[in-house]
């Protein structure tokens, strides 16, 4: 299989990246530009296990040429062998496959760098800012936690466009390190490990920038992932979530959503206006930060450099680049 992925396919088996093929079952069209493909692991899951925030590297064709990137699984169970993807629909290989996918299509993938290290001690309340690109992964960690509080920043796409200004998920994520320009295409959401990484979230097709596995943490479990539950739990429509399948609960999650303005000043400046509050109110708080290269820079600096957070308790991981 590998021996099909070119110069980006060697790397990951010398990184040893663990190749499989999963087939499409299903497909459900969520919203007009958010689809989510059910798929069977072709023994993946029994290989890797499962752990909160797990993503997968998709191999698409782009005439003739490998072209890969990551997904956050979503519902994954070990015991059946399936799991779905999410993906954002935009124009690129990734979207024209997600679109077309019917039961019966295979794709081939490989898991490699996808990692997430229990935050100790346990968080009394998480700070979670993502977008589209990361919505996938926000469900899966907030599952993963599922008795503390949390206050979600979510930056919903501009009405004129499809998901957020964007330019690419390699974690969706930017050019930038782990991978750097010349570096190995990435995947979907996975790119700039600003912090401590986890992985991708949806397609959001455009952006390079691989994510090598420097930096990957040993994988421990948060909490029980359920296969099933979570989905049963919340699926309802959030308000002011444009119809995006976010898997919240009311009693402990408070929900912001803010459209993009700017490239993410609005954003930026909404977090920095609510944060100090909230951390001068928890004993053991967590920052998740998912969104765009530029502003999970900025929101990572700010939590570290001027409220003086460790870097343990701020995972930062640029998603997309602008």
């Amino acid at each position: 299989m590998g021996q099909g992925h070119g110069w980006e396919g060697a790397v990951l088996k010398l990184l040893r990246g663990k190749d499989f093929v999963f087939t499409v079952t299903g497909a459900e069209q969520v919203t007009e530009h958010y689809r989510r493909i059910h798929l069977t692991d072709g023994g993946m899951l029994a290989v890797t296990g499962v752990h909160p925030t797990m993503w997968v590297r998709l191999w698409f064709d782009a005439a003739g040429k490998p072209h890969q990137r990551a997904y956050t699984l979503v519902d994954p169970d070990p015991a059946a062998g399936t799991f779905s993807l999410e993906f954002a629909l935009h124009a690129g290989h990734a979207g024209d496959w997600a679109r077309a996918a019917k039961p019966g299509d295979t794709i081939e993938a490989t898991v490699q760098g996808t990692a997430f290290t229990d935050p100790d001690p346990a968080p009394s309340h998480i700070l979670a800012i993502g977008d589209p690109a990361s919505l996938p992964a926000i469900n899966s960690l907030l599952t993963a936690l599922p008795s503390t509080p949390a206050t979600l920043w979510f930056e919903t796409p501009t009405k004129a466009g499809t998901a957020t200004e964007v330019r690419a998920p390699a974690s969706v994520g930017a050019p930038e390190s782990p991978g750097a320009s010349g570096s190995m295409a990435a995947p979907v959401g996975a790119s700039v490990q600003v912090g401590q990484g986890s992985g991708p979230g949806v397609e959001d097709e455009a952006g390079s920038a691989m994510k090598t596995g420097h930096g990957a943490e040993a994988p421990v479990h948060v909490g029980a992932q359920d296969p099933t539950g979570a989905r049963d739990q919340a699926e309802a429509p959030v308000p002011g979530a444009d119809g995006l399948p976010l898997r919240l609960d009311p009693s402990r999650h408070d929900f912001h959503p803010i459209p993009r303005q700017d490239a993410g000043a609005r954003l930026i400046a909404q977090v920095r206006a609510d944060a100090p509050a909230l951390l001068a109110d928890t004993p053991d708080p967590y920052v998740w930060i998912a969104c765009d290269t530029a502003t999970t820079r900025a929101l990572a600096a700010y939590f570290r450099k001027e409220l003086g957070l460790p870097k343990q308790r701020v995972h930062a991981l640029g998603y997309w680049r602008p």
